[in-house]
């Protein structure tokens, strides 16, 4: 078929239904699941208790065993987690970096963590602390819609919405650091270790919701596959191709902050997955849009590996898995930075 972009083909899997498939992304992506699988196979085995996969796949079928504690109830609703939380980090991310087209923007950038965090710090002041996930979700949506209002000025323009998320966050920052020098010292604990981002300690409590929300995305996350095409061309072109830009726009948004949201509520804010996901994804991948499945196999990859490096690096002590990507990911904004400072 003539007029398709280059490596790309259409699948009909019914009359009146067609998909456009890169093919380079399909195979990507199909790697991607591979290595996801690969690193949490590794995981599973890996840790204080060395086990063989023999060991691991006994356990899991029997769901009892000498390691039944080790993989059933501590390793494999953990790495599960992790999984999920970064699948929805990155979509999250591609998702808003598409809405602003800012390689630099994230859901932080938008105030989804900073509001959750100071929606948390309210929770812990108020002595609600068993309802700290739902609380922190709220907190992110709230924190994200104001940031939309107040960029919105007869459409929502992209470098405003930027910049008004960096001064609100800031705002909600100021929040926590006035919570943290005014509050005992263990609920200052508690709160530093929620804001570093860890999946110490969680599992299916946390991981069940989260894939709820997941599966109830998925919908939107297929129209958002096709929404996320003509929004790479400026507003004009793609208005005049019919598509109704302002609307295609506050819809991903939504979709980007409730993964986001759902994601920080359930593992705390573990920065940078969302902003370094879907740049790899789209290198990798080759494809003139951020790729979403590609974006949420990244970022999957990228925690699960970051969480077995932050269990295994300095053994007995583990390190919170939001600061060991943030010390990766750093270097990475940086150098997103420099390549931009290039172009202009």
């Amino acid at each position: 078929m003539t007029g398709l972009p280059a490596g790309t083909v259409v699948l009909r899997p019914r009359p009146r239904v067609s998909f456009l498939l890169h093919r380079r992304a399909a195979v990507v992506a199909g790697v991607l699941l591979l290595v996801l699988l690969v690193v949490m196979a590794v995981a599973v085995c890996v840790g204080q208790t060395l086990l063989t996969p023999g060991e691991v796949w006994r356990t899991v079928r029997s769901g009892s065993g000498q390691y039944d504690l080790v993989v059933n109830e501590l390793r494999v609703p953990r790495i599960v987690l992790g999984a999920l939380v970064g699948g929805a980090l990155g979509v999250a991310g591609a998702l808003i970096q598409t809405v602003t087209r800012n390689p630099l923007a994230s859901p932080d950038v938008i105030g989804v963590g900073h509001g959750a965090a100071a929606a948390t710090v309210l929770a812990l002041a108020a002595g609600a602390s068993s309802a700290l996930p739902l609380v922190s979700v709220a907190g992110g949506l709230v924190a994200a819609t104001v940031v939309y209002l107040l960029a919105w000025r007869r459409g929502m323009h992209a470098n405003r919405f930027v910049l008004i998320g960096v001064g609100i966050g800031v705002a909600l920052s100021a929040v926590v650091q006035l919570y943290l020098a005014d509050s005992q010292l263990e609920a200052a604990e508690q709160l530093k270790l929620w804001l570093t981002g860890s999946l110490n300690g969680r599992g299916w409590e946390q991981a069940v919701p989260l894939a709820g929300v997941l599966a109830l995305c998925v919908p939107g996350l297929v129209w958002a596959g096709r929404a996320v095409r003509p929004l790479g061309l400026d507003d004009d072109t793609a208005a005049g191709l019919g598509v109704r830009v302002q609307r295609n726009r506050l819809a991903l948004t939504v979709l980007g902050v409730v993964l986001a949201a759902t994601a920080t509520g359930a593992a705390g804010p573990i920065g940078f997955v969302a902003l370094t996901a879907p740049q790899l994804a789209r290198r990798i991948a080759r494809t003139p849009q951020l790729p979403l499945l590609g974006s949420a196999l990244t970022g999957a990859v990228v925690l699960v590996s970051a969480d077995l490096a932050a269990r295994t690096v300095l053994p007995p002590v583990e390190i919170p898995v939001g600061a060991l990507t943030a010390l990766v990911g750093a270097p990475y904004l940086l150098w997103l930075l420099g390549r931009a400072n290039e172009r202009h």
